[in-house]
């Protein structure tokens, strides 16, 4: 019967409960289908009412049934939510259940286990430090659970002071462990989450990148060397696509058939010459695999491969956080010599395809023989004609490019570099769509620049003798400031990217101390993202470097193995294996010798006699020790029991040790 009632899960402990699943799944909303959202709810309901003693416990027969039900309902739809959403919404049911159906306190530790495990996904997907701050919270409410497990009387705040304590001291562990510990790369795949992807697609209609306008997302962050070049200078470039049909601008069968095999291939692409430009970029998690970068980008990490068309390709998706080195030669040429088979790819126009645009194409080149003077034409074309620049263009039919040019004469990035690409190309020019960001907003407090989806642009790139590739970007012609100043100069954040975001932290740029408190949060996510998520093998190698004098393998297995002994010793001590004497204890241990000593002579102390009893039975048996023994009695007491400064305390200890020699001598 007493087993029975050790297992019964007290109030204090469901009240903890109920906070810690609310605490744990709140975070997550953004991966959970509607049914799993639901069936959460339910569970959550369930044992709220439980708690306040509405309803019985659920049967086990209704429990299955939901657990079947989630099971095939996964099974259904995995296929448009992606394998790893899939695993994610399964393992919170199975949380959710197991949740409702609990009844002895083992498995509330199951639960609670669990719910570590959740919070570390969490973490996976969300690292930016105020969710970091998020959920150390919510680990800090998780280890509530558990400490309410084991001290049932105490109080809310008291609980919530023992778990806090808890989590504190395990902080300069975890610390430690995260400079020791060798950094290996993850023993297993993370499953590609097709659903997820964010930004830039490989694919680009004349509606996709003013679709981007309107998200306020960080796309990514870069810190320079030395200062970052001008806004206008800042074009980077993500992908290139040089087949048009018509309708859509796609990447070349060549160049995905090179990414396909990157894993398995050497970049045959060699550094360009001249002076570079070093920066570093932390990517936000994109679901992809292209970088981005300045002209003309190459980095050196043994992740990234240097494709031919001058991009930036990681070897594996971009599914969280992802820093890296860039130098860019803002001044080499790209592709001085073009290949024949890359000239034809980039002439190439679908055929009976926008005919109007192609006899201007073909009137501007009887006037323009010149190449470098025809482009010039068709930039002044776009600044002299009444072009407009807007978020929201006309509609275009199947002749896109002919309504645009013709008809509408409004529209967006896209539809500028797709007409110029096209025309240049129609002109015996070979020409490409790039696509990418342009600007970024400078955080002077830190000294990086942040680039946000709202930035995304598109500019064709012309190849011409002698000179390469070579950037023209039509925008400029008719949205000057667009390029000079960045988006926010033509454009309305509250009709454009912060429509959709009512709670963006972007909206503080109007208040100039919000806005100052605003660029200070970021500069500490950045430096999280520097020193603590960018903290890699290399960067393990530099700090034990400064260590330890220079890393070698006696110094590297010495200090592992005191590390090591420090981690062992601390978890022992947690744990009540290892106890150290406090300082007071010194001198009760002293008279406890003395007390010892005696009694080997027949003047035992008795468990309710205390010192000044003793004291006068020791007198009145030894004449020889009273005076020495009154005294060490009343310095035991003094230095045990009376409020002593520290000068009183260190002269009292200092005579009590004395006596204790000369006590000790003479028995």
């Amino acid at each position: 019967m007493s087993n029975e009632h050790s297992e019964i899960i007290s109030r204090h402990s469901l009240l903890w409960l109920l906070l810690a699943n609310v605490a744990i799944l709140v975070p997550l909303y953004e991966k959970l289908t509607p049914w799993t959202m639901a069936i959460c709810g339910i569970c959550l309901l369930w044992r709220l009412g439980i708690f306040i003693g509405k309803v019985a416990k659920p049967p086990r027969y209704l429990v299955t049934f939901l657990a079947l039900g989630s099971a095939i309902t996964l099974a259904l739809i995995i296929s448009s939510i992606g394998l790893l959403n899939g695993l994610i919404n399964l393992l919170v049911l199975g949380y959710a259940l197991k949740y409702i159906e609990m009844r002895k306190r083992r498995d509330v530790r199951t639960v609670v286990l669990v719910g570590y495990f959740l919070i570390a996904l969490t973490f996976i997907n969300q690292q930016s430090i105020i969710y970091t701050l998020i959920l150390g919270l919510v680990t800090t409410i998780n280890t509530c659970v558990l400490v309410s497990l084991y001290h049932e009387g105490n109080k809310l705040k008291e609980t919530a002071l023992m778990g806090s304590k808890l989590i504190i001291q395990s902080l300069p562990l975890a610390a430690l462990l995260f400079i020791v510990l060798p950094k290996l790369p993850p023993l297993w795949m993370v499953p590609q989450n097709g659903s997820a992807t964010t930004g830039l697609s490989d694919e680009v209609s004349f509606g996709d990148i003013e679709k981007l306008t309107r998200s306020a997302a960080l796309a990514f962050r870069a810190e320079f060397d030395r200062s970052p070049p001008a806004n206008h200078l800042l074009y980077w470039r993500a992908l290139v696509m040089e087949d048009y049909d018509g309708k859509i601008w796609t990447q070349h069968k060549s160049i995905k058939h090179i990414e396909k095999d990157v894993q398995f291939t050497v970049s045959g692409r060699v550094r360009p010459s001249g002076n570079p430009t070093n920066y570093s970029v932390i990517a936000e998690p994109s679901y992809q695999n292209w970088l981005y970068g300045l002209d003309v980008a190459f980095s050196d990490d043994s992740d990234i491969s240097n494709l031919p068309d001058y991009r930036l390709y990681a070897k594996r998706s971009v599914d969280q956080q992802y820093r890296y080195q860039v130098q860019s030669y803002l001044k080499s040429p790209m592709s001085p010599v073009l290949d024949d088979k890359v000239k034809r790819i980039n002439l190439s126009l679908p055929e009976a395809s926008n005919l109007k645009t192609q006899a201007f194409a073909n009137q501007l080149l009887l006037e323009y023989p010149d190449p470098l003077q025809r482009l010039n034409a068709l930039m002044n074309y776009f600044n002299q004609e009444d072009y407009f620049y807007t978020l929201s263009p006309p509609r275009v039919g199947p002749q896109q490019i002919d309504d645009f040019l013709f008809e509408n004469k409004a529209g967006f990035c896209v539809h500028y570099a797709s007409a110029f690409t096209f025309i240049a190309r129609k002109t015996g020019i070979p020409a490409r769509l790039v696509t990418g960001y342009q600007g970024g907003e400078w955080n002077q407090q830190a000294g990086y620049l942040s680039v946000y989806q709202y930035m995304a642009h598109a500019w064709t790139e012309v190849w011409l003798e002698g000179k390469g590739w070579v950037r023209f970007d039509p925008t400029a012609m008719i949205a000057p400031q667009r390029v000079l100043e960045g988006f926010d100069a033509i454009f309305e954040p509250e009709s454009s990217y912060l429509l959709d975001s009512p709670f963006s932290p972007l909206r503080l740029r109007e208040f100039p101390l919000l806005n100052k408190l605003r660029l200070s949060l970021a500069s500490m996510d950045y430096y999280w993202s520097v020193w603590v998520l960018g903290f890699d093998a290399n960067k393990q190698q530099r700090v034990l470097q400064k260590l330890l004098g220079g890393v070698t393998k006696q110094k590297m297995s010495l200090f592992m193995l005191i590390a090591i002994s420090l981690i062992g010793l601390t978890i022992a001590y947690s744990a009540g294996l290892l106890t150290f004497r406090k300082r007071g204890e010194r001198h009760a241990t002293k008279y406890t010798q003395i007390c010892n000593r005696l009694s080997s002579k027949g003047l035992k102390r008795r468990l309710d006699e205390g010192p000044l009893d003793y004291g006068k039975r020791v007198e009145l048996a030894m004449p020889s020790l009273a005076n020495e023994f009154a005294l060490f009695t009343q310095y035991y007491i003094a230095l045990k029991y009376q409020p002593l400064t520290k000068q009183g305390q260190k002269k009292i200890s200092k005579l009590f040790l004395s006596l204790f020699k000369q006590i000790k001598k003479k028995l």
